[in-house]
């Protein structure tokens, strides 16, 4: 195990570590050495300073995403679990491959892949799915944790990793965690995008009950925007498709506040009302490109964490194509309806972050050859206990399709609340709660 550092933060206890791990998995079998192309795997193992000597059990992280690397902590409370999960584990965050200290990918490594080719670009991004983020974890945990069976806990995106953890090795796994990340299972994106945008607009007409006051204010910014060349201080263009992206927030709390102060800085004359002729704001305009900004690897994977082996037709902008079944979300439509977690081909366009990526979009959205992530008959069979967070409104993980795949999960149990939302895990009451649901149907009793 390479130990790089350990320090303290106020109240944990942290060890930097980091592993190689291959490439690409074809061909290496998890636990053994292996040859040819590796990349790092970083992880941090976190316990509470007076548990730093005790051999407690191991829970590793499955962060959300795709592109998420594990939490940077500031202290027990920063991330609410955290407080928790201390309480009884060693726990393991590590930055899934592509983020964080894992060999991350921006756009400088497309364009060091651009001599190869778009064909090369694409099998490079393909490395970093489900299935090779699975098996670095299984690796790690047979290498460094001397085999040791661990508990998973997965947010969102880490709920998906979770069903491809036990689809594919399962005897690593004790027991399972997921807040608001149980996919459908038969996976298929463009059926996530018939249940998202429905959801959009009903998030959006909550908002303007919440804040009529933005109707306006809403119309008359994106009016401006359709109207002039408006440029954001990284000097991408603020269109009206990339201000509708706003509401990729709308399913977390308080979302609808954030928005809300977002507009209220929108007008920069007078007292700041809406007017036609004044300027946006300086202010306005950072805090759009900050909460629409893009993130190498949550968009450009967006849609291909819905891949599973062999798909029957290719993917071609799943998004895109079930938005232009709904007119609603038009740019001329008023009071404007916004967006979320949708990623469009417009993105790879027009801005800086992305545009190096396009050429690889192109490729990978006629692609159907994905590795395997979910095995429907191995689920079904299931024998690691599973209990899942399941939020009924829940904006990106429609929660009537989390219900129907854990109707088929053997030993899955859930938990489901309007209380909290997609991020509803960040507090205090989530996992606590969800861990002693399993703590005291005895689905932990090997290790408590």
């Amino acid at each position: 195990m390479t130990l790089l550092t350990q320090y303290y933060v106020p109240g944990l206890h942290i060890e930097d570590r980091s592993i190689r791990v291959p490439l690409d998995w074809t061909g290496h079998t998890t636990g053994e050495g292996f040859d040819g192309e590796s990349i790092s795997l970083f992880y941090r193992v976190v316990t509470a300073p007076e548990h730093v000597h005790d051999d407690l059990p191991l829970l590793v992280f499955l962060q959300g995403g795709p592109g998420g690397p594990g939490p940077r902590l500031l202290n027990p409370t920063s991330d609410g679990w955290i407080a928790e999960a201390i309480k009884h584990f060693r726990v393991v965050l590590p930055d899934q491959r592509g983020t964080g200290r894992s060999n991350r990918i921006e756009t400088h490594t497309m364009a060091r892949l651009a001599p190869g080719g778009p064909e090369a670009q694409a099998a490079y991004l393909k490395r970093f799915l489900a299935d090779s983020i699975i098996r670095d974890f299984e690796h790690l945990r047979r290498t460094e944790f001397a085999g040791t069976r661990w508990v998973t806990l997965g947010q969102s995106y880490g709920g998906f990793l979770t069903l491809t953890y036990l689809s594919l090795f399962p005897e690593g796994v004790i027991a399972s965690f997921t807040t608001g990340g149980i996919p459908h299972v038969p996976a298929d994106a463009t059926e996530v995008y018939e249940h998202t945008f429905p959801r959009m607009a009903v998030k959006t007409r909550q908002y303007y009950d919440r804040y009529p006051q933005d109707v306006e204010r809403v119309a008359a910014v994106a009016d401006r925007l359709a109207a002039q060349d408006v440029r954001l201080p990284n000097g991408d263009r603020l269109t009206v498709e990339r201000f509708q992206t706003l509401g990729s927030d709308f399913g977390m709390k308080p979302s609808f506040e954030r928005v809300h102060w977002i507009m209220d800085d929108a007008f920069l004359d007078g007292d700041g009302s809406v007017s036609a002729d004044s300027p946006l704001s300086d202010d306005f305009l950072g805090k759009v490109m900050a909460a629409t900004g893009s993130r190498p690897l949550y968009w450009p994977l967006q849609e291909f964490i819905y891949a599973n082996g062999e798909l029957d037709e290719p993917i071609r902008w799943a998004a895109q194509r079930v938005r232009d079944e709904h007119p609603e979300f038009n740019t001329d439509v008023r009071p404007l309806n916004f967006t979320g977690e949708c990623m469009f081909p417009w993105m790879f366009e027009r801005e800086n972050a992305l545009r190096p990526f396009k050429p690889a979009m192109d490729v990978l959205m006629e692609d159907t050859h994905f590795g395997m992530i979910y095995d429907a008959d191995q689920l079904a069979r299931n024998e690691v206990p599973l209990q899942a967070a399941v939020y009924y409104d829940d904006m990106y993980v429609d929660s009537g399709l989390q219900l129907d795949t854990l109707s088929r999960v053997a030993r899955s149990h859930y938990w489901t609340t309007n209380e909290f939302e997609h991020d509803g895990v960040h507090g205090s009451v989530v996992f606590e709660h969800i861990f002693n649901e399993a703590l005291n149907r005895g689905d932990l009793q090997e290790l408590f």
